[in-house]
């Protein structure tokens, strides 16, 4: 179920603000320039299904967002809890970045944390089958995959090689819980 705590980021013990409520999600991540949306496949995705059929079951959603945000490239991934790299690579994007382009991501199956830093406060949004997130680009965060990754995801970019994270050095994000 997609969730959103919203932290001061001087203190991970207790959330400012939380709720399940899609509606209440997209409403307070709109204030701070994030897209939040729900998403309904034109058709059932089964796990047999290629990358290429994916995007085809999202394509009317797939063409929205590329026409409004001017993306160039998009692709389907997956990871499992059984990939050789999953700590590596979960390790890599638990630290705080920026990105010199919008991060857009959509759950076509599995879920993730997003954590974004904006201001003097901690979002923390777990994205889950159905959800998309559109983080601004430079605005500071941090994905956790979770100990044992098992998700599908559609990725839309500006360039189409893709993007680069930029690490700010900053600490914060070891001080808040982790995806598990």
């Amino acid at each position: 179920m997609s969730n959103l705590r919203i932290y001061a980021d001087d203190s991970a013990e207790k959330y400012l603000f939380q709720t399940d409520d899609a509606k209440q999600i997209a409403q307070h991540l709109a204030v701070i320039s994030v897209r939040f949306e729900r998403w309904q496949a034109a058709h059932a995705i089964t796990d047999a299904m290629t990358p290429e059929d994916i995007l085809a079951a999202y394509a009317q959603d797939i063409a929205r967002l590329k026409a409004e945000g001017g993306y160039q490239a998009v692709d389907a991934i997956s990871l499992s809890a059984d990939h050789p790299d999953k700590a590596a690579l979960r390790q890599k994007f638990l630290s705080e970045h920026t990105h010199g382009e919008d991060e857009v991501r959509f759950f076509v199956k599995g879920s993730g944390l997003f954590c974004l830093h904006v201001g003097d406060k901690v979002y923390q949004i777990e994205c889950c089958q159905r959800d998309l997130i559109s983080v601004p680009a430079n605005t500071p965060h941090w994905f956790d995959m979770g100990q044992q990754p098992n998700f599908t995801a559609i990725r839309l970019f500006n360039n189409p090689d893709g993007w680069v994270a930029k690490f700010t050095g900053s600490p914060i994000a070891t001080r808040f819980p982790l995806y598990e």
